[in-house]
């Protein structure tokens, strides 16, 4: 993944602005369907909205009580689909759900939606369908959470992901199909003749250089920066949703719970050795470039969980947070948690298209309406590429055999067991080559905060391959240690100076980067 601004010269068939989910997706799908594309982020890929999620591919449980099947059956058929198609990206994750005296919804209420929720999944297999504990054994699965008044509980299964490594991966696919993808590279304006876009004006933020992007077709999935017009603003709704980063709870499985201040749906989640809570769901009206975590926001998710737990967070136990900002469709709900999650394809007068609203999990079905239509107005008869087809970065040979090997492998490069695990989950079959750096130099199998899964030759291999221009591309996305862990000044200095010789920065470079990572 080598940036190159000077590659959009030229005429493409489809120029896509905005790298998150739904524009990678896009731009892979198209690329796939042999369309020459061309696909820009004004920032970093997927620091908006796709970096801020619950990091769940999932049916959305909680949507059975809106009555929206059609939207849950959906997800759960794209769930298993990337289970199956991307098996290092997407790993099935066990929820837990309590049922206590004065639970919103009683055990009998429960279990009825957890088997329309198996059946909207088409039944799936054993270890993927919902079970019933009683007492005893739901507080042994769960230790974490009080005994008093516990009826039992059910498990059922879903999905998690790191989802700015699947935009990357995405990106990276389509790259390899040949399409242009630069990230870094602002909108200016979008261009016309004779009232239809026929490509856009780009500048590279890094050098101010400016570039006239010509294409057939052009789609916007700028996520929240959709509402900046009186257009998008008719459109859109907005809503916060905020993460909370803990200490690792004494279970690897997750749990979801009902706040008992509103009776909102939040989860408790492993990841990455650290533990997630959330989320927050509040109408936002605010700028959509400075999304804040408030203290309100802290408040709210501690509240809600201390609710369930034995032992209570405080504010000393929050590592670190973030916030996004949800594009729902407009609606006339109250609540934006009773708004549809469910997407719309809008098209302007001047053919502009515009993807609004949508879903970490349901982002490649979406994506593939999109370029439908697209190719319909092309006049190219091209089926959807992606469905069923491998991600760039699976293992070429039996998964289970190669997670086996990788494991020994990076045993015997002095690769600790956890990290390993997490080398293959974000890597696939690029593990050979964060190997083959390790076995250059063997001190950077070497974690780089000891108590996270992430070694030194992971980060050098992100800042050499992953389009990686800033020190905060590499330590939020690329590596989220900035959000997993409290890193000073001096550490971030060590990280900053070992990068250099890949990135090319001097002294100057060196310092400026590390005080954006602090500001």
């Amino acid at each position: 993944m080598k940036r190159d601004f000077a590659a959009l010269q030229g005429e493409f068939d489809l120029l896509v602005c905005g790298g998150g989910i739904y524009g990678a997706w896009t731009a892979y799908d198209a690329a796939l369907r042999g369309l020459k594309v061309a696909l820009v982020e004004q920032a970093d890929w997927a620091s908006g909205t796709s970096s801020a999620s619950s990091k769940l591919i999932h049916g959305g449980l909680r949507y059975l009580e809106t009555y929206d099947f059609k939207l849950v059956r959906k997800a759960l058929k794209e769930r298993q689909l990337l289970l199956d198609i991307a098996p290092h990206r997407v790993w099935p994750l066990r929820f837990g759900v309590a049922v206590y005296d004065a639970s919103r919804n009683g055990r009998m209420l429960l279990k009825a939606g957890l088997i329309l929720y198996d059946a909207l999944a088409g039944f799936p297999g054993e270890s993927m369908r919902h079970h019933y504990l009683n007492s005893q054994e739901f507080s042994s699965r769960f230790p974490f959470l009080q005994k008093a008044g516990l009826r039992g509980g059910f498990t059922y299964s879903d999905a998690q992901t790191d989802d700015v490594r699947l935009v990357l991966e995405l990106v990276a696919g389509a790259m390899a199909q040949g399409a242009v993808c630069v990230n870094y590279a602002k909108l200016v304006d979008w261009q016309e003749e004779d009232g239809k876009v026929c490509g856009a004006e780009v500048q590279d933020v890094s050098t101010g250089d400016k570039q006239k992007v010509r294409a057939r077709q052009c789609v916007s999935t700028s996520g929240r920066w959709a509402q900046q017009n009186w257009q998008g603003r008719a459109w859109c709704r907005l809503s916060k949703g905020v993460h909370l980063v803990l200490p690792a709870l004494p279970a690897q499985e997750a749990v979801l719970l009902t706040a008992k201040k509103d009776g909102r749906v939040f989860f408790i989640i492993p990841w990455y050795g650290r533990t997630l809570l959330g989320t927050t769901d509040t109408d936002y009206r605010g700028q959509v470039d400075q999304v804040q975590v408030e203290e309100s926001d802290i408040d709210y998710l501690l509240d809600a969980a201390n609710a369930y737990l034995r032992q209570a967070w405080g504010r000393q136990d929050v590592i670190g947070s973030y916030a996004g900002v949800r594009v729902m469709k407009q609606s006339n709900a109250a609540d934006p948690s009773a708004a549809s999650r469910d997407w719309e394809l809008k098209t302007s007068a001047n053919g502009l298209h515009h993807a609004i609203g949508g879903k970490l999990t349901s982002a490649r079905e979406d994506a593939a309406v999109i370029v439908d239509a697209v190719c319909a107005r092309l006049g190219v008869n091209t089926a959807c590429a992606s469905k069923g087809r491998a991600l760039p970065w699976v293992p070429q040979r039996d998964f289970t055999v190669w997670v086996s090997e990788s494991a020994a492998s990076a045993g015997g490069l002095g690769i600790d067991d956890e990290s390993a695990q997490w080398l293959m989950r974000r890597h696939g079959a690029r593990i050979s080559d964060v190997f083959e750096i390790v076995r250059e130099n063997p001190q950077y199998a070497a974690r780089i905060v000891p108590e996270l899964p992430f070694i030194h030759a992971d980060l050098l291999l992100c800042a050499r391959d992953e389009m990686a221009v800033h020190l905060v591309d590499l330590l939020r996305r690329r590596m989220p240690l900035l959000i997993l862990a409290r890193l000073d000044a001096a550490r971030l200095r060590h990280l900053a100076e070992l990068l250099s010789p890949v990135l090319s920065w001097d002294a100057q470079r060196v310092t400026g980067e590390v005080q954006a990572c602090l500001a």
